[in-house]
């Protein structure tokens, strides 16, 4: 975005998962921080829902980035080690790597359920995708990292902490905020961190889907955990933001192996959501 200041001009970050929701929000304020952007995901027609690797790309390019297309299946580790290799032989570098990828259309189908009404391949996409695809892009990633004292960022959820959605749901979470303290204890000393980043509700394409209720208003119920307005939600460029903040930080070697909540670090930071709100769903 013309006016946004660069202050990533010649890093190169990979948001994986990055066609549509928190992962593209991600891509695009890294792009308008003046980053080179890999954009992962299997997404090249849209669907129901709408985003493609290509459109997202096109649009870090649009904000003052560049934006690379890489069509990736997360679940397959030889598509992913090519992904970094292909990284090191266009870059030479990489500084920024937010672990996103997360089958959200599939979680959807169990929210709220008792663990007994929940099926055992609900476990295997949520580890699948939400865990074991982190793990195997930071294994690929590290010596680049390393290299660069760069930054893993891991998109996680306070259900790391609280019950939210599920069991599988809240066991992942708290299993990726683990893997987010380890990789930062085997970091250590190499200079590159690791964190974990809390968003609150981000109006995603697939909430854009509930309509508006009489009064006009954009209301979603999440079962045994409340109602919640949409129109207050937060953007995904909200929590891109958090990440531009922490790439951009000299200092991050504090937050290192912690979970933080989006607004919370946008008050540490000073960044606001796009309509200049510090949105909390606490």
């Amino acid at each position: 975005m013309s006016g946004t200041p660069k202050i990533l001009a010649g890093r190169v970050a990979v948001v994986t998962g990055a066609s549509r929701g928190i992962g593209k929000g991600i891509a695009l304020e890294l792009g308008a921080a003046g980053a080179t952007v890999y954009v992962t995901g299997r997404t090249t027609e849209p669907g129901r829902l709408p985003g493609t690797v290509q459109e997202t790309a096109a649009m870090v390019t649009d904000f003052g980035g560049h934006g690379v297309a890489a069509v990736c299946d997360h679940r397959d580790d030889d598509a992913v080690e090519k992904l970094f290799t292909r990284i090191r032989e266009e870059q030479g570098r990489l500084d920024v790597l937010v672990n996103n990828v997360y089958n959200s259309p599939a979680a959807a189908r169990w929210l709220g359920r008792k663990f007994w009404d929940v099926p055992p391949r609900a476990w295997d996409e949520t580890f699948e995708i939400g865990v074991r695809s982190h793990y195997v892009a930071s294994v690929f990633a590290a010596p680049l990292l390393i290299e660069s004292a760069g930054l893993i960022v891991n998109v996680s959820s306070p259900g790391a902490r609280r019950y939210m959605h599920n069991a599988v749901y809240g066991v992942g979470k708290t299993a990726l905020d683990r893997l987010t303290a380890d990789l930062a204890h085997d970091l250590n000393g190499t200079g590159a961190t690791a964190v974990s980043i809390w968003p609150g509700i981000v109006d995603t394409e697939l909430l854009q889907m509930v309509p508006a209720d009489e009064h006009g208003r954009r209301r979603v119920t999440l079962p045994g955990e409340g109602s919640f307005d949409l129109d207050t939600a937060e953007t995904p460029r909200f929590p891109g933001r958090a990440v531009v903040a922490l790439a951009a930080d000299p200092g991050r070697a504090t937050r290192s192996g912690k979970s933080w909540k989006v607004a919370d670090l946008a008050e540490d930071y000073g960044f606001t959501d796009v309509d200049g709100r510090i949105p909390r769903a606490d």
